[in-house]
């Protein structure tokens, strides 16, 4: 049986108040535990049900130390989704620092991105495409927001996502690399000729790419839209169809 204490406090994780002071986030979920397992991440606790425990033994066996055997009516009351799971774990948040080397590719930059289900799917989609860096402006929504950790399905353990303020990163490491950016009065994507390495820089849903970061743009460029009367693309969806074109040369 779990306490009242360690329910509490699995549950305030939710909140990134104390995410921050605790420095641990949630992972729900049997597939996520998968993902996790096979990462760098650190599991502290992992509550289960007897069914999830028969069903992983090799598992168990591993974290025997961190496993805490709960019933269905106690992970239910843990879980933060509407229907829970039969596992779930607190993890430790990695200290990462973003270095030059981290640019030796393609690097996705997220500009003031708000909503946590499309960073999740961001991440997912730089996974799809082996980008392994993206770098969030400082104001970005927080990567272990439960949403954008379960909207990720497990590529945020792959993908390196780093938080910085983008004007001094991109003076400081997009001096030698093309600095390519979505806006309106860009470039039509489709008849450009897209370098394998770049820091292409993605937009808010609502406001695109601010005037600081526009300023240290190399490269406009722009997804024509053919329907008269959408206004725009979701970030995520625009982030596909970029990613897709950048690995077009290299998947020849």
């Amino acid at each position: 049986m779990i306490s009242t204490s360690k329910l509490k406090f699995v549950k305030s994780l939710g909140v990134q108040k104390f995410r921050k002071i605790h420095q641990l986030f949630v992972v729900e979920g049997p597939k996520m535990m998968d993902e996790l397992f096979d990462s760098e991440f650190v599991p502290v606790e992992v509550f289960a049900t007897t069914a999830w425990l028969d069903e992983n033994k090799k598992k168990v066996s591993v974290l025997q130390q961190k496993i805490v055997e709960v019933s269905d009516k106690e992970i239910s009351r843990l879980s933060g989704l509407k229907t829970a799971n039969k596992v779930l774990a607190t993890v430790k948040i990695p200290d990462r620092k973003i270095s030059e080397k981290d640019f030796n590719k393609l690097l996705l930059v997220l500009d003031g991105i708000s909503d946590p289900g499309n960073l999740g799917t961001i991440i997912r989609t730089a996974d799809w495409f082996g980008i392994r860096n993206l770098l969030c402006s400082a104001d970005c929504v927080e990567l272990y927001n439960p949403k954008a950790v379960q909207a990720s399905m497990g590529s945020l353990f792959r993908v390196k996502v780093f938080y910085n303020d983008l004007e001094q990163i991109i003076a400081k490491f997009g001096k030698n690399i093309p600095v390519i950016g979505t806006t309106l009065d860009g470039e039509n994507i489709f008849n450009m000729q897209l370098p394998d390495q770049a820091m292409i820089i993605i937009g808010s849903e609502s406001h695109g790419i601010r005037e600081t970061s526009q300023k240290l743009l190399t490269q406009r460029i722009m997804i024509p839209a053919i329907g008269p009367d959408v206004e725009s693309l979701n970030a995520a969806v625009a982030t596909g169809i970029i990613c897709s074109e950048f690995m077009r040369n290299s998947l020849k």
